[in-house]
């Protein structure tokens, strides 16, 4: 049976992503560590903050994804990784890191996660979260508001420049890849119950 297991979630901006890897974590608990590429996006601490605000942030060069991947294979291993945060109210790495140690699932979260090949190779199993593009837009400006502090002009002006075009040129090309395809988001019960089971007969070894 296999010591580790990494799970890729997949899905455009405000797709339900995160919905979906909490219900997976509260069913696993102890034995799922959450690792977001979000927490990869690069430093750029040479640049203003009127500078940084104006990067193209879904472009897959906008992420230290080589890092990522160094870091998921010392987990492999059974070392414990330093995970950078990423503070999304300045556009900037933060001076802080997480701690982390391998757990027997480890779930690889983020828009672009299925994209690059050396990380999707990495993947046990490979999630795509398939939501409208009307349904992202507006769960994005109420997250955008709330939780990065940010005007509704700038969310749509984002939106618009870099966020659909990246998706379309990026994004939705890598469901191609996914093994499984969940429609709706955090809203699909049965999807989400059904990627537990699947999960739960892995640790069981029975995959």
């Amino acid at each position: 049976m296999k010591n580790n297991w990494i799970i890729g979630v997949c899905g455009g901006s405000a797709s339900g992503k995160t919905t979906i890897v909490k219900r997976i974590s509260q069913h696993f608990g102890e034995d799922i560590l959450v690792i977001n590429h979000d927490s990869y996006y690069k430093e750029h601490s040479n640049m203003t903050y009127e500078e940084r605000s104006k990067l193209n942030y879904d472009h897959p060069s906008s992420f230290e994804t080589d890092r990522l991947v160094r870091d998921l294979n010392a987990l492999l291993k059974g070392e414990e990784v330093d995970v950078p945060v990423y503070d999304f109210s300045v556009h900037n790495r933060s001076k802080e890191v997480t701690h982390v140690s391998p757990k027997q699932i480890i779930v690889v979260e983020g828009i672009l996660v299925l994209e690059n090949k050396t990380l999707r190779d990495m993947m046990d199993v490979k999630v795509y979260v398939d939501t409208d593009a009307d349904e992202r837009l507006m769960r994005r400006i109420r997250r955008d508001m709330v939780e990065r502090a940010r005007s509704i002009d700038s969310i749509l002006g984002q939106y618009a420049e870099t966020v659909k075009p990246m998706h379309e040129e990026f994004v939705e090309p890598s469901k191609r890849y996914a093994d499984i395809i969940i429609p709706r988001g955090g809203e699909n019960e049965a999807g989400i119950g059904m990627m537990i089971s699947y999960m739960d007969h892995m640790l069981r070894g029975k995959i």
